[in-house]
Parts: C-alpha cells; structure tokens; sequence
C-alpha cells in the first residue's frame, strides 16, 4: 500500500502523531517532532474505549456479570428512586450510553462540568432525573462511563488503573500513563488518560486481533465483536452508530468529492474510538488496518479536517483499486 502521498497532505494540518499499520508492519509515522514518541498525552475519551475493554475483561473473568444485568445491583440506592424508570438500566444501557439519564455533556445543562464541580461524582451521577426510558436514546455522557468505573472498582476490589495495569496494559507493554480520579479516588471513565501515540496503537491492534495478543487472549473474541458492533443509531456530524464506547461507520467512494475523486466504487466499514482535540484510534478489520491520530491544538488553532474521512480514507480507497 502506497502512502507516499500522505506526508504532504498532512503538512498544513501539523498534526501532534499519524502512525497507521497494516498487518501490524508500520506503513506511516509522522511525529511533530522527535520527542513527541516518548511522551504521554491526553487521549481524552478515547478513555472510554480503554473503559469498554477492561469492562470486557472483567465480564469474561466473572468479576463483572453479563451485560443484561441490572445496574441496581451495584446501586441498590435506585430501588428508592422515585423514578421506577432507573431500576430497568442495565450494564449494556450504561456501555452504549442509552440509560435514559438526563444528561447534556457541555451544552445547555452542562452536565459534565457539574459532576467535576460536585463532591461525588458517582452519587451525582445517580441523581439526574431521567429523560426517557433505557434502551430508546444514545445521550453522549461521560456519567455514565463514572459509573462503569466504579463498578470495576466495586467489583474487582482494586482501582480501576491498577485492574488496567495487571490485565490489560501490561501484557500490552504500557509502562508509562497517568490517570486522573474523581474525588472518592474512582478513575475517571470517561476521559483523563494520558498515553503514548504507539500505546494507543497497541490497544488498537489488540482489538483488529480480536482480543488476542501473542499467545494469550486479553480479551474473548466474543466480547470484542460484542463492543464494537454497531448497537444505536446516532445523530452526529456524520450519521453513525454507537457501540459499548466505541465509535462505528462506514466510507465509500460516493460519499464525498473527495472521496469520488478516487473513482472507485469501494469500501469499507470501520470502528474507532474518539476523543476531544484530535486524538482517535481507527479499525478497519477488512483492510487489517490501524490508524492513530493525536493533535495538541486549541480549538482556533486546529485544522478544520476531518482528517482520517477527507484524507486518509479517499487514499485507502484509491489503494483497494
């Protein structure tokens, strides 16, 4: 696969790190600049694709019941709510964000910087009125991934960074992270992460390999095909489906100029995860495809690009010809 045109492309943008791999053999590394390898970064909410696989793991240990699981069980203050509605939430509504929580992140109510500036996140979390029945509506919430982390911690009886660390980052050979928590001490799930451009690589690749990683399976294939199939339409700049924290779409050649320019009728259905400024980790499994992307940038700063959609994708497209 040719990618020689890619170096280019990317210049204007000036991105912080573009690493993509084919059949785990690196095809494209750009860096900034030469210290940017080694250093750890925020990846934003692509935490809470990191969140989704310990979830995984924990389901697959029996630490953690199955997904249809009631979330009163872990929260048996919900039984006294006044809504009967918040005693049908399940695990698999909080993985696919449709508990029916009121919850708007930044906009209007501003729900997420109200839990930071609240005293327990968890228990703010739990008193939000609900907005409709579980199960209906995908309401983008990093609450909801709060709660999933303190039911790893509930649960496994060690903080949810140690539980990463023994199961998860480890094996993959991630030494060097830092992890931000809420006031009780409960990671953060959906956000506060900071990692390495090739650390998020490897958690990319271990999912592409459905779980598996040199002889051992981190995760079952099971639940890996489980958490990022597409589970609930969502309304988002690009129509797209939501999974258990994991981000699911599709390109083609006719769905852009830019694209079309290609002149090929392929393509291809892909997966990611997705956090604020610029920091993604794509899947393409027919193409046996990682990509990364981090970006450092103010918002007024940042290339306005979609970058993997506008330019990475159309060459991608061009190579299956």
């Amino acid at each position: 696969m040719n990618l020689s045109e890619l170096s280019s492309a990317l210049e204007p943008i000036n991105l912080r790190s573009c690493l993509i791999t084919q059949n785990d053999r690196m095809l494209f590394e750009h860096y900034r600049n030469s210290s940017i390898p080694a250093e750890i970064a925020k990846i934003n909410s692509c935490t809470k694709s990191i969140l989704s696989a310990l979830i995984c793991i924990a389901m697959d240990l029996e630490i953690i019941p199955g997904p249809h699981t009631k979330v009163t069980e872990f929260f048996p203050q919900l039984l006294a709510d006044s809504d009967p509605r918040k005693r049908e939430i399940t695990l698999e509504h909080l993985l696919t964000m449709t508990s029916g929580i009121d919850w708007t992140e930044f906009g209007g109510q501003k729900s997420f910087p109200r839990m930071t500036r609240s005293d327990d996140w968890v228990d703010f979390v739990l008193k939000q009125p609900m907005e409709g029945s579980p199960g209906t509506r995908m309401e983008y919430s990093s609450g909801v991934s709060q709660l999933l982390s303190a039911i790893l911690v509930q649960r496994s009886g060690m903080s949810t960074a140690r539980f990463a660390e023994e199961h998860l980052f480890s094996p993959l050979g991630i030494v060097d992270y830092k992890w931000e928590a809420d006031p009780q001490g409960i990671h953060t799930g959906g956000y506060g992460l900071r990692l390495r451009p090739a650390d998020m690589l490897s958690f990319g690749q271990l999912y592409l390999q459905q779980g598996r990683w040199g002889q051992r399976h981190l995760i079952s294939s099971t639940r890996v095909i489980r958490s990022v199939q597409p589970s609930i339409l969502v309304s988002s700049p690009n129509s797209c489906f939501y999974g258990w924290h994991w981000w699911t779409e599709s390109v083609s050649s006719e769905m852009n100029e830019a694209i079309a320019s290609s002149s090929s009728s392929n393509s291809f259905d892909y997966y990611y995860a997705r956090g604020y400024a610029g920091q993604f980790i794509y899947n393409i499994p027919s193409l046996d495809i990682v990509v990364v992307l981090t970006d450092d940038k103010r918002k007024k700063d940042r290339h306005p690009s979609n970058v993997f959609r506008e330019l990475i994708a159309p060459l991608l497209l061009r190579n299956l010809k």
